[in-house]
């Protein structure tokens, strides 16, 4: 214990250090702050979303009238993936992908994918958020303390006197080490603790999050004694271990996400938005029964229905639409089977790359990954399959809507648990 408070009294009498321990908790301070922020104003805009769409309804209502067609046509709904309490932590996904979406009884791939701009699978330096600080920024810190642990001993000359005293190894060498590695774990953990707690994270998760960032710490402080011990000079193994930083956290996985992307090749968002309204457009200009014939082929439930005349007719609209789904259905597949293969792949590549396996641990407790991403919008279809099929026998069969009907129709609920 004397070893322990001795090394850290010196270390902090180090204005480099201290600066160092201090730059660090003021970063992740920041961090957590802009996490915290992003996280309120993404619950702040839910909220909001959520009070405009009564708004809408009532609007579409008085609009509308009791004509089941114009109804579901002019009344968009709110859906939304809310933050879990530690999305402050680890944005990824949630910083580049949507989390609110407002959908209508149309045709949806398009409106799935008409802001999809690409879903990189292994998460590259973006947002600076709590993550960024803690795979980027702080195994800079521990280089910085630890590249010189022996060396600067030996260039200043007290190597062989050190190492000649008793329990040298554990007083002075392992004590250092301790000693440095837990301030840098202190100057993390304080902050995203002190976030987790204003957010109300549950003790289970708190740990585990607290584990991967731990884990980080000593896989770092791990790779810089075995660099220190080789014997050379501080200069060589500051810029060996900078170089390791480099290629584990930055050239590594960008080339296995090139390589993953090439060997994973998917079809792209604006493609299919592009195929799904050109198939509803070109509708406009098809027979009209022929249309009709197509869909009832997929739902028979309806085909005895009547006939479409010359007239416009709101189910022959509501045919097109899903058909323009039917149309995109397996390239919608083959995209998020794509994708999935794609996040299957970067977590093999992360096995090798253990700050990458840490990182995506984050992710994922979080809620902010691919897969979470994926899951939303398999709720968004899970709900707009409830919305059509609510809006179907109005259409089909000419059951009469009334204004006490637009209080039946299916609203999103967010989560696993949703009906």
């Amino acid at each position: 214990m004397n070893a322990l408070v001795r090394e850290a009294a010196l270390l902090l009498r180090s204005r480099t250090a201290l600066a160092a321990f201090l730059l660090l908790t003021l970063l992740a301070s920041v961090s957590v702050a802009i996490g915290l922020r992003e996280v309120a104003g993404q619950e702040a805009a839910i909220e909001r979303m959520i009070a405009l769409q009564a708004e809408d309804s009532r609007a579409v209502r008085q609009h509308a009238g009791e004509d089941a067609g114009s109804a579901a046509y002019y009344r968009f709904h709110a859906t939304w993936d809310a933050p879990v309490p530690l999305a402050f932590a680890a944005l990824r996904q949630r910083d580049v992908s949507p989390v609110m979406l407002r959908v209508r009884a149309l045709a949806l791939e398009g409106q799935i994918y008409e802001s999809e701009a690409g879903n990189p699978e292994l998460a590259l330096p973006g947002r600076f958020d709590f993550a960024f600080v803690l795979i980027y920024l702080a195994p800079l810190v521990l280089i910085a303390l630890l590249h010189d642990l022996w060396s600067s001993e030996r260039e200043a000359g007290r190597l062989a006197s050190l190492q000649a005293m008793p329990g040298a190894a554990w007083r002075v060498w392992r004590a250092r080490a301790l000693v440095r590695s837990a301030l840098v774990a202190l100057a993390l953990l304080l902050p995203f603790l002190s976030g987790a707690v204003l957010r109300g994270v549950s003790w289970q998760d708190m740990a585990q999050f607290s584990g991967l960032i731990l884990a980080l710490v000593v896989f770092w402080t791990a790779v810089a004694l075995i660099v220190a011990a080789r014997g050379s000079r501080s200069a060589a193994n500051a810029a060996t271990l900078a170089a390791l930083w480099f290629v584990v956290t930055l050239i590594a996985p960008s080339g296995a996400n090139l390589a993953i992307n090439a060997a994973t090749p998917i079809p792209q968002g604006a493609a299919l938005v592009r195929e799904n309204r050109e198939t509803v457009h070109d509708a406009w200009d098809t027979d009209r029964n022929a249309t009709m014939a197509r869909f009832y082929r997929t739902h028979p439930e309806w085909a005895d229905s009547t006939p479409v005349g010359i007239a416009f007719d709101w189910k022959w609209y509501y045919a097109f639409q899903q058909l323009g789904d039917e149309q995109v259905a397996a390239m919608s597949r083959d995209y998020r089977a794509g994708v999935a293969e794609r996040e299957n792949r970067a977590g093999l590549v992360s096995w090798f790359l253990p700050p990458i396996a840490i990182q995506r641990g984050l992710h994922r407790l979080a809620n902010s990954d691919v897969s979470a991403q994926l899951a939303y919008q398999d709720r968004i279809r899970a709900f707009h399959e409830r919305l059509r099929r609510f809006h179907y026998p109005y259409l089909f069969d000419g059951r009469p809507f009334g204004h006490s009907d637009y209080d039946s129709v299916p609203g999103y609920a967010d989560g696993p648990d949703r009906p």
